[in-house]
């Protein structure tokens, strides 16, 4: 398949844990990238800041802001080609606290980086980052495109109004626009929240008991590698009937939370125990309780297939973890 040239870049939520990827994966393949980060008074740069602390590299711009700003987006974007948008409030149990930050973030900052594309006369290809909450709990497996939307939480809601914003600017406004719609990614970076590497965690900090919520859900685990190569796969491809499209990734595999636990603890090699905890359980009719995706679309349109078995991803986040002594003394206050 051919590929169209990406240009220059620029990335929101470079900060975060799938851009942070994003971006060292584009800047190692020689591609010249500005990378938003969120702001904030400590002049830190998330995921990214320890290019702060070393030489840059020449193809990278890091800079700080707000996708919330629409003056400073227009400014920043209008020289760039190819804009992948990441930037998002993602934590789903403090979407059902503070759940107009979520619509102001994610419904409203989509809206704005989109303006800033079209205000730009250089903008060729917009990458939006859906998510496979959107579809709630399955009504059919696996999971294609075609599934019925349900916003389950505040958070779901969000990405949904997101998703349909960005429909709507490529059927009106010809945005050139992308919706990719990763399921569970996992890896290096990823916040404790998530099961994962909470269960790691845990277990590398010798507790004899794991704090869990609901364990018969399912969910369908992407390594971040394979999810970073899908958003870069969407933007290569020269095929311009992918625009106004949306595309799941995921592995076409599902696992209970139960049985990705067992299976950490035999990697581990420990014998844990699970502790389950109402409050790490979403509200009852909130909750998603399979999650399977159908990523043929994807493959048929740019030959992107996950390469990663679970095995092999939870090794490299081990891996990583045992490495990263400061990510687990950071955040012990998860699972005290």
């Amino acid at each position: 398949m051919s590929k169209r040239e990406l240009g220059k870049i620029f990335v929101t939520g470079s900060d975060g844990f799938i851009g942070s990827h994003l971006v060292e994966t584009l800047i190692e393949n020689g591609f010249e990238v500005t990378a938003l980060c969120q702001y904030n008074s400590f002049g830190k740069y998330g995921w990214l800041d320890d290019f702060t602390h070393k030489k840059c590299p020449h193809n990278l711009k890091l800079i700080l802001g707000d996708i919330r700003d629409p003056f400073f987006l227009k400014k920043m974007i209008k020289d760039h080609d190819t804009v992948f948008h990441l930037a998002a409030l993602i934590a789903i149990p403090y979407s059902y606290v503070a759940p107009q930050s979520y619509f102001e973030t994610n419904v409203l900052g989509t809206l704005n980086v989109m303006e800033a594309c079209l205000d730009s006369s250089r903008v060729s290809r917009f990458i939006h980052t859906s998510t496979s909450e959107v579809y709630g709990t399955a009504q059919f497996v696996p999971i294609t495109e075609k599934h019925p939307l349900q916003g389950q939480s505040p958070y779901s809601a969000s990405k949904i109004g997101a998703d349909m914003a960005v429909e709507s600017y490529f059927r009106s406004m010809s945005l050139p626009a992308v919706i990719l719609r990763p399921f569970n990614t996992y890896g290096p970076r990823q916040s404790m929240r998530a099961v994962i590497p909470t269960i790691i965690s845990q277990i590398l900090s010798g507790n004899s008991e794991i704090k869990l919520g609901n364990l018969t859900t399912t969910r369908d685990f992407n390594y971040v590698i394979d999810t970073v190569k899908a958003f870069i796969a969407l933007a290569e491809s020269s095929n311009d009937d992918i625009l106004g499209q949306s595309f799941n990734t995921g592995t076409g595999q599902e696992i209970s939370i139960e049985d990705i636990f067992k299976l950490i603890s035999k990697m581990l090699d420990k014998k844990i125990s699970i502790v389950t905890e109402e409050e790490r359980k979403r509200p009852e009719k909130s909750e998603v309780e399979r999650l399977l995706s159908d990523p043929t679309k994807l493959f048929q349109a740019t030959g992107w297939k996950a390469k990663f078995s679970l095995e092999e991803g939870i090794l490299q986040l081990i891996h990583w973890m045992k490495n990263r002594s400061d990510y687990l003394q950071e955040n012990t206050r998860y699972f005290v």
